[in-house]
């Protein structure tokens, strides 16, 4: 089924695969459509969406190259499309491919799948010698145990194909990883490609993690928002809140800007949005890994609330090839943090609850029931969120922590926990 575009309208057509969850992605939606016609490819009709598209069409799959192509050449053939654009970690590589037939920016599967394939990833950066963690390809625990032995404890488990964290575990010896193996390699998600080798056995690299979403045009690569990371329910790298200050340091550290453009060109990725995450170790920073898109857990949204700058309209302009227009127009500290159940079902009664001033929003992220992002008896899922913008990192931790206190979680009966992709 389509809906037809608006030709009259004299603004750029940007072609957008699959849009996220209204409560992650709205935002990028809301900017990239005051100056973009924007279609929709979509497996579904469309609902919220439609405030903001010109037209769509509804596909049998947005997974199948095939598919996507086919209804692509469908559009181009009535109208110009100046960009193909993807914030889904599921469906970049083949919105990359969308984009190389239709000769636009960010149509390089190959560069696209070096990022998707963290042992791709490894690699590219091993042979232009980006400090990174030491890293093995393994196929089973008894390959695991051996490379753990030879890299030395502890170590991090780490599915190859996956993101958010979604299978990552730390292993501080032997019986820990034979313990927790299975989980990393067993760990999935319906959309996620497979592979004979699922898991990375990896260096430990202890320090704080910060993550850096960039802006790349013609091969120049622009940071905009610097996330600092907090994480939670250790073994597990759960990610639990990101905070963005409008005035980081590391915005602007020489040594953080040279390991960035470093590491794009030994990706070879020289058009589109990127989520760089980075290890700040005794040693020097160190690259975790690196998204082809922009960055999720609504991280790109509290950088726009900190600073002004627009990554939906930024990500929009690359996409069709244009220079990213970076304007910072103000330096405050925005903050996002997750709240979580304990297995169980959840209601929020937040009716009258008095927020502090600093809190910019609240979203519940289910109703009467929950489903857990890991498998029973391991990491809680998120049940809500809650973002902050103040003038310093304190305010908005105080801001959030008083927000949190004021939540009244009232649990019901205990429902099994399944897995689920329910990730910005």
């Amino acid at each position: 089924m389509r809906a037809p575009t608006d030709t009259a309208d004299p603004r750029p057509l940007i072609l957008i695969v699959g849009t996220g969850q209204r409560h992650y992605r709205e935002y990028l939606l809301s900017s990239i459509s005051t100056e973009y016609r924007v279609h929709l490819f979509l497996g579904a009709e469309p609902t919220w969406e439609r405030e903001y598209a010109t037209g769509w069409t509804v596909l049998p799959s947005t997974l199948e190259v095939d598919v996507l192509v086919s209804a692509a050449r469908e559009l181009a053939a009535r109208e110009a499309i100046d960009g193909v654009l993807c914030w889904d970690e599921a469906r970049i590589l083949q919105t990359a491919e969308v984009a190389s037939v239709l000769g636009l920016p960010g149509g390089d599967p190959a560069a696209v799948r070096r990022c998707r394939d963290k042992h791709l990833t490894r690699e590219a950066l091993a042979s232009a010698a980006v400090p990174q963690p030491a890293s093995v390809l393994v196929g089973s625990e008894d390959d695991a145990l051996a490379a753990a032995a030879w890299l030395g404890y502890p170590v991090v488990l780490k599915p190859r194909a996956l993101a958010a964290s979604l299978g990552v575990v730390k292993a501080c010896d032997a019986d820990e990883l034979a313990e927790r193996f299975a989980f990393a390699s067993e760990t999935t998600v319906p959309e996620a490609p497979s592979f004979e080798q699922e898991v990375l056995v990896e260096e430990f690299a202890e320090g704080n993690e910060i993550s850096i979403d960039c802006a790349v045009h013609h091969g120049q690569v622009t940071p905009l928002f610097v996330a600092r990371k907090e994480t939670g329910f250790p073994p597990y790298f759960e990610e639990i809140g990101h905070y963005v200050d409008g005035d980081d340091r590391w915005l602007t550290d020489p040594q953080i800007r040279q390991l960035l453009v470093r590491t794009h060109a030994a990706l070879g990725f020289t058009d589109g949005m990127t989520h760089c995450e980075v290890m700040l170790t005794a040693t020097g920073p160190k690259v975790i890994e690196v998204n082809a898109r922009l960055g999720g857990d609504l991280i790109p949204y509290i950088g726009l609330r900190a600073t002004g700058i627009d990554p939906g309209l930024i990500a929009a302009a690359v996409a069709c090839g244009r220079a990213p227009r970076v304007r910072r127009q103000r330096r405050l500290v925005g903050a996002v943090r997750f709240c979580y159940g304990d297995g169980i079902s959840a209601d929020f009664d937040s009716g009258d609850v008095a927020f502090p001033p600093e809190v910019d929003r609240f979203e519940p992220l289910v109703g009467s029931h929950h489903l857990s992002l890991f498998p029973e008896g391991t990491v809680p899922g998120r049940i809500a969120y809650i973002t902050a913008l103040a003038a310093s990192t304190d305010d908005c931790r105080h801001a959030l922590d008083r927000a949190t206190e004021a939540l009244d979680v009232l649990p019901h009966e205990p429902v099994q926990a399944h897995l689920t992709t329910a990730r910005g």
